[in-house]
């Protein structure tokens, strides 16, 4: 499996292990700017039987090298498209390859037809519920595409204690921030204010900032404005009972009655859980938000609704449409991996399978592809450019390692801080 995010190794490394399970799970981090930490893999808490970080290229070779039964594409889309090209170009007609399974880490409720087109060419797109598994199929067919690959699930990292009613701690509230939306200090200023004031009107409950990420650290998007920056500098602070907390989103389930959040995967885990959720709608409900694709849930409400005591009630035929089911035992839950584990298992046993074909080629988005392929260290054609692999470890020094590491390090860090810091201060200088 490879990932290129600490939320995409969650869904990677959980898809894995759900539809191979006993299986071992070798463990690749795509090189880039969102690598994940060390931090960041301790707190997803799923482990792989090794761990290498490699860039495109690297990766293709290993997986050339090495005998797998399936290969878990857990990658943003253009990484997708790169490595089904470079596996293409590896593997050409070979009659034995594994099977390649990929798919999306959770509510996907942008660049829909995007995404998709750019994870064509696997031979298994896992869907998440079946309000997507429809979307996904209509894509592909609109575009006159094969579309058996779509597989219909569920999220792989949902479980957990049914929620019951807090009894021996105070009510606890938590906002599930993300790092993306909204994308506005503005707007993100009002939401972290809100959910201070709604701490200060109710001093007897608890409220909590989940964040996803410490300052410098990235996840699948971007975060320019870190709420802990922010909350340093809220007017007042954030009362006692306001704090901002980190760790496994299912251990900070475990203590929450309230979930809100924008748009967040993390409402759908609180819903299988049966916790009370809510989907803000302060910054109105727009599809750059996100929050559109909860219409019809029951869920949206404002801050001023939670204020004033509401708690939204899921429409439970909503629910069922996005694959979520409260209740459910661990056995019902591990059957809606049964039809993702019997392709997979199929074609693992066939003797052969056909070459990849990407719908996207170099002649059919000529403008496009050769572009995207060698932002990940591959040609037009799928082949590595020169220089794509660093020198043998055996014909390395220990020095000249440990100061391309260093490098390395130092270079991701410039970007981060260029990205959290920079960029925000020269977007407020060109609106002066």
């Amino acid at each position: 499996m490879i990932a290129d995010s600490d939320t995409r190794w969650k869904w990677g490394a959980a898809t894995a292990r759900r539809i191979a399970p006993g299986g071992s799970l070798g463990g690749y981090l795509l090189r880039g700017r969102a690598t994940p930490t060390v931090r960041q893999l301790d707190e997803v808490g799923l482990r792989a039987d090794f761990l290498r970080e490699v860039t495109g290229p690297e990766f293709v070779r290993e997986a050339g090298r090495d005998r797998y039964d399936a290969v878990v594409l857990a990658c943003v889309g253009g990484a997708v498209q790169a490595l089904l090209h470079g596996l293409k170009y590896s593997w050409g007609e070979a009659e034995s390859r594994p099977a390649l399974v990929t798919g999306y880490v959770g509510v996907v409720y942008e660049k829909l037809a995007d995404g998709l087109v750019l994870r064509h060419g696997a031979d298994v797109v896992l869907a998440n519920s079946r309000h997507d598994a429809e979307r996904f199929r209509a894509v592909y067919e609109g575009l006159g595409a094969a579309s058996g690959a779509v597989t219909e699930c569920a999220l792989p990292f949902l479980g957990g204690a049914p929620y019951q009613p807090a009894e021996d701690r105070p009510y606890t509230v938590v906002f599930a921030v993300q790092p993306s939306v909204p994308d506005t200090r503005g707007d993100r200023l009002h939401l972290l204010g809100r959910a201070a004031e709604h701490a200060r009107r109710h001093p007897d409950r608890e409220v909590l900032i989940k964040l996803r990420s410490r300052p410098g650290e990235h996840t699948t998007h971007i975060e320019e404005l870190p709420y802990q920056r922010l909350a340093a500098k809220l007017p007042g602070g954030l009362p006692a009972n306001c704090r901002l907390a980190y760790g496994h989103m299912g251990e900070v389930l475990d203590r929450t009655d309230l979930l809100v959040t924008v748009s967040s995967t993390a409402a759908l885990e609180a819903l299988h859980r049966g916790i009370p959720t809510a989907i803000l709608t302060d910054l109105g409900v727009r599809e750059v938000l996100g929050n559109h694709h909860f219409l019809g849930s029951g869920l949206l409400a404002s801050w001023d609704d939670l204020d004033a005591g509401r708690v939204p009630e899921p429409d439970k035929e909503w629910v069922r449409g996005q694959g979520v089911t409260p209740g459910a035992t661990d056995a019902e839950y591990e059957r809606a991996f049964d039809a993702a584990r019997d392709r997979v298992a199929e074609l693992a046993a066939r003797d052969s399978l056909p070459p990849l074909a990407p719908y996207y080629t170099p002649s059919s988005a000529p403008g496009y592809v050769p572009k995207l392929l060698a932002r990940y260290g591959f040609g037009p054609d799928g082949a590595p450019l020169p220089g794509a692999f660093a020198a043998p470890a055996e014909s390395e020094s220990a020095l000249r390692r440990a100061s391309r590491d260093l490098v390395r390090k130092a270079a991701r860090g410039a970007y981060r801080g260029g990205v959290q810091r920079v960029a925000p201060l020269i977007r407020r200088m060109g609106a002066l």
